[in-house]
């Protein structure tokens, strides 16, 4: 009997909770179905459309296609497609967008996904329960709905906030991951031009074509430099200004860390910009040198110049976030170990090694992991700063000091060149989710739970 309610479950919807008397359980389901169906069948426009006398004719007065069917049919069909009717004039009223059919058909598979999800639960609930009832367990429908609402309320609780982050987040994943398997550039820019399906193409021009190849490697590894000196420095400055702050011999400490934290508390785009304003070959600190009889220095036009720059100017941002960070760990180790250790003769520098330094960077492994993340995609720094350069014409579409995530806006913005741009963004998502969580298993966090 349990395999006939979970059978009637898988054509109706609720029948098998019918079946084993849960009446309201039965309902809700069928609910759901009534839902499914009522989307595919009231988003479609189910007839033979006609083109409006005067417009463009596009094969036949009359016809009947996919793209007129439910939400559901005409996505899917759509995200196969990506359109066959491109809007060559102003006059084609019947026309097909690629990229807005590709998105539709991202959004029905989640919603179709989470459907599935439903059908598959109300097919086991059926068949479990039955079983229940076959052991001679008393089944009641609304304690059966109430204990299935205690017992799983943490998962219920967080199951909106999941579904948001996972529309926000994993959806643009998605699509950027499905744009490199097309042609969508500057050639091919819907409606006018419809995008096509060309499969590994774009990896092969970015491996097999030397200036393409030769910008990603160069890019690649100022980028990966860039993420840890620029972490380093930061974090070990921070670090010292912490130690300092802390030290006995210092007094007015909340005064000094008003002070440091005023390069974090204001808006990070507005020192930048400030900070290439004072830079700049007509700037004040320019002026200044030249002044005092010397050449003007290439702060933003020399690659090593400009290079020292970033390092420093995000040492300037990032150096309070940590120092805050540190002092806050240090004000939480026991000072008996300092105590013990200085009875056993230690010195300030063997207690610093031996036991302040390896408290503070067991607390702040997470924090220091997530800012290479950040740094390796500090778009803000280098696009107010520098803006990539200086330029070198070796290089494709980029300077000499543009990271990956600035070189990804040029080829979107200025090039529109979406299909690289987006498989630089699938690489750069790769290896710091990787990075990111071979790191995170080894700290102390994932390892206590």
């Amino acid at each position: 009997m349990r395999f006939v309610t979970a059978f009637m479950s898988a054509i109706v919807w609720g029948s098998g909770q019918v079946l084993n008397r849960q009446w309201l359980k039965g309902l809700v389901f069928f609910g759901v179905q009534v839902a499914l169906v009522c989307i595919e069948l009231f988003t479609g426009t189910l007839r033979v459309l006609t083109v409006p006398e005067g417009a463009m004719d596009i094969g036949g007065n009359a016809f009947f296609h996919f793209r007129n069917a439910g939400f559901f049919t005409r996505s899917i069909w759509g995200i196969i497609t990506l359109g066959e009717i491109p809007r060559e004039s102003s006059a084609v009223l019947i026309f097909d967008h690629s990229t807005m059919l590709l998105i539709s058909g991202l959004i029905a598979i989640a919603v179709l996904l989470l459907f599935l999800l439903v059908y598959v639960f109300n097919i086991r609930d059926a068949f479990i329960t039955r079983k229940k009832i076959e052991e001679g367990e008393r089944i009641d429908s609304i304690n059966s709905i109430r204990a299935g609402l205690e017992r799983n309320f943490e998962y219920i609780s967080i199951t909106p906030g999941m579904l948001l982050l996972l529309f926000v987040s994993l959806l643009p994943i998605l699509f950027s991951f499905l744009v490199v398997f097309t042609n969508y550039n500057t050639n091919t820019i819907p409606p006018r031009n419809l995008v096509d399906w060309v499969g590994f193409q774009t990896f092969r021009d970015i491996i097999g074509l030397p200036i393409w190849s030769h910008t990603f490697v160069y890019l690649f590894i100022w980028t990966t430099i860039w993420a840890f000196t620029a972490t380093f420095t930061a974090y070990s400055f921070g670090m010292l200004q912490a130690v300092i702050i802390s030290s006995p011999l210092v007094r007015y400490k909340k005064f000094f860390r008003s002070i440091y934290m005023l390069p974090w508390a204001i808006p990070g785009f507005v020192s930048v910009l400030t900070w290439r304003n004072a830079l700049h070959p007509q700037g004040p600190i320019n002026r200044f040198i030249t002044d005092l009889g010397y050449e003007a220095l290439p702060f933003l036009t020399d690659v090593n110049y400009a290079r020292a720059v970033l390092v420093i100017v995000n040492v300037w941002l990032g150096f309070p976030y940590f120092m805050a960070l540190i002092s806050g760990v240090m004000g939480t180790i026991n000072t008996d170990m300092y105590e013990a250790a200085q009875i056993d003769g230690a010195n300030a520098p063997q207690i610093f090694r031996k036991i302040t330094f390896p408290y503070i960077l067991s607390a702040t492994a997470p924090q220091l992991i997530f800012s290479v993340t950040f740094n390796f995609n500090n778009f803000g720094l280098v696009f107010f700063l520098t803006g990539g350069g200086p330029g070198d014409p070796s290089l494709q579409f980029a300077g000499r000091t543009d990271l990956l995530i600035t070189w990804i806006y040029k080829l979107t913005i200025d090039q529109r060149m979406y299909n690289y741009a987006a498989a630089m963004s699938v690489f750069i998502f790769i290896v710091l989710a990787t990075v990111s969580a071979i790191n995170l298993r080894r700290t102390r966090v994932f390892k206590e739970e």
